[in-house]
């Protein structure tokens, strides 16, 4: 078990010399972390908006590595199975803007024919985005006492992530794919971010498992905070956040992907079983990525701060493993 605090006013993540603010260090129920990053050096923005509805999967990703920016369009049609993506590398990272607070301000990023748009205000977020053969048009209201998990894992004072999950908000809106139109909405659609921004180890492995339903949903991760003293793994319900603070164990197959998934606390026994792989993988020598990110069902239960069993049966999302080289 960890012992992590809670934070409850703004704070910067960095002090004025680029380095870890101490006072940073915690977890948060709402954004209160400004990401005043500085300069170069293993530095990472980005922004990750899924999308689950009962006929589609999206997956959107406006990122900057310093040397680049890697933008994505993902868009899984559930009934066929069909992946339609679009990713694009642009030197530099030209043209991307990421604010430095979560929920404030315009995400944009664009080039191959991809755009993506995010205007981020007080009551919801206006996402837009187009690659070819997809155009989608959304809102993800945030409704009046909606929790969220902010979470600052500190591997040192030079190498830092400050991370926003925010599961099962409601989604709106339209996707255009391959010239027919379908309508987003409804208590079985609802969106997850997970808006990043940090200094980074050159290598690291993370899982990431992230699923809702109505009234309910679920945020684990693993790996990549072990031993840091700090996890980000939750459970909301109606919208209220419980904060389970312990390292959680990950069993999974890395040669059949498709087989269940169990992940394992004192506060967490959860069973996921997939239907899709999604598989991305790049290899520039010195900069490589492998990432199975599979979407599937959950089942098990998991417990609120005050010791009540929650069902996370029904839970509709995905888990992943991401091995980085950046």
């Amino acid at each position: 078990m960890t012992h992590e605090r809670e934070l409850v006013s703004p704070v910067d993540l960095c002090q004025r010399d680029g380095r870890l603010n101490p006072a940073a260090v915690g977890w948060t129920r709402r954004p209160l972390h400004t990401a005043n990053l500085r300069g170069w050096g293993r530095t990472k923005r980005w922004e990750y908006w899924g999308i689950v509805t009962p006929r589609h999967i999206v997956g959107l990703v406006a990122s900057s590595l310093d040397y680049a920016g890697v933008h994505s369009v993902y868009v899984l049609d559930r009934d066929s199975g069909t992946e339609t993506k679009a990713d694009v590398v642009v030197p530099l990272a030209r043209g991307t803007v990421l604010p430095p607070h979560s929920g404030v301000g315009e995400v944009r990023a664009q080039g191959g024919g991809l755009a993506i748009r995010i205007a981020q205000r007080p009551d919801g977020t206006a996402i837009s985005a187009s690659a070819p053969g997809v155009r989608l048009e959304v809102d993800v209201p945030l409704p009046a006492g909606h929790e969220s998990l902010g979470v600052v894992v500190p591997w040192s004072p030079t190498r830092f992530q400050y991370t926003v999950k925010d599961v099962g908000r409601p989604v709106l809106g339209t996707l255009e794919l391959h010239g027919q139109t379908y309508e987003i909405g409804g208590p079985d659609a609802f969106a997850v971010l997970d808006h990043g921004r940090g200094r980074w180890p050159y290598s690291i492995t993370w899982n990431w498992a992230a699923g809702a339903a109505p009234g309910r949903a679920i945020q684990l991760g693993g790996q990549w905070t072990d031993g840091t003293g700090v996890t980000e793994n939750g459970l909301f319900v109606d919208g209220r956040l419980h904060k389970i603070g312990e390292e959680l164990r990950w069993t999974y197959d890395r040669s059949d992907w498709l087989r269940p998934w169990r992940i394992s606390g004192e506060r967490v026994e959860a069973e996921f079983q997939p239907f899709h792989e999604k598989v991305a993988r790049t290899n520039l020598g010195v900069v490589a990525n492998e990432t199975h990110q599979c979407f599937g069902h959950f089942s098990g239960w998991a417990k609120t701060d005050d010791g009540m069993t929650v069902s996370l049966d029904g839970l509709v999302g995905w888990a992943e493993e991401a091995r980085n080289r950046w």
